[in-house]
């Protein structure tokens, strides 16, 4: 009984993993637009003191842009929305698949292969170089400089 609820469970968080809820309140949990289109009216359209149009003609524009921002956004989602989820979707699974399946298989590849070639490189460093550089830094050791003002 235990063993059977348990695979149950596992079954419904497999499956709440593709069907999680959405939060239709809240459509920017992470806030990645939070300063790229939050655009208003005073952001775009201001008048300095001095040269101020009329009162009905401040209001009307301000309705209009307010009004034609939303419905135009909202237009072009229902247009364009679900074509770009799509495509975007399709780029991601991409981009998630060849780096599954290609990026990090090649890049653990050559990371095993330059293990390799690091331990015959310092190899040789440590048989070749260190002599020469210990003899070098023997005959060297004996120099000194002695500095006089004539």
């Amino acid at each position: 009984m235990a063993e059977e609820r348990t695979e149950l469970e596992e079954r419904i968080i497999i499956k709440d993993q593709h069907t999680k809820e959405i939060d239709l309140v809240n459509r920017d949990p992470k806030h990645i637009n939070e300063d790229v289109v939050k655009v208003d009216f005073e952001d775009v359209i201001a008048e300095p003191v001095g040269t101020y149009s009329f009162d009905g003609v401040w209001k009307t524009s301000y309705t209009t842009f307010t009004v034609s921002k939303y419905w135009c956004y909202r237009l072009l989602s229902a247009i364009l929305g679900i074509p770009l989820a799509v495509i975007w979707g399709f780029l991601f699974a991409l981009i998630s698949f060849c780096h599954i399946w290609a990026v990090v298989p090649c890049i653990k590849s050559y990371l095993i292969e330059i293990q390799c070639v690091s331990r015959i490189y310092s190899l040789c460093i440590h048989t070749f170089c260190d002599p020469l550089f210990e003899a070098l830094s023997k005959i060297c050791s004996n120099i000194q400089v002695a500095l006089r003002k004539e």
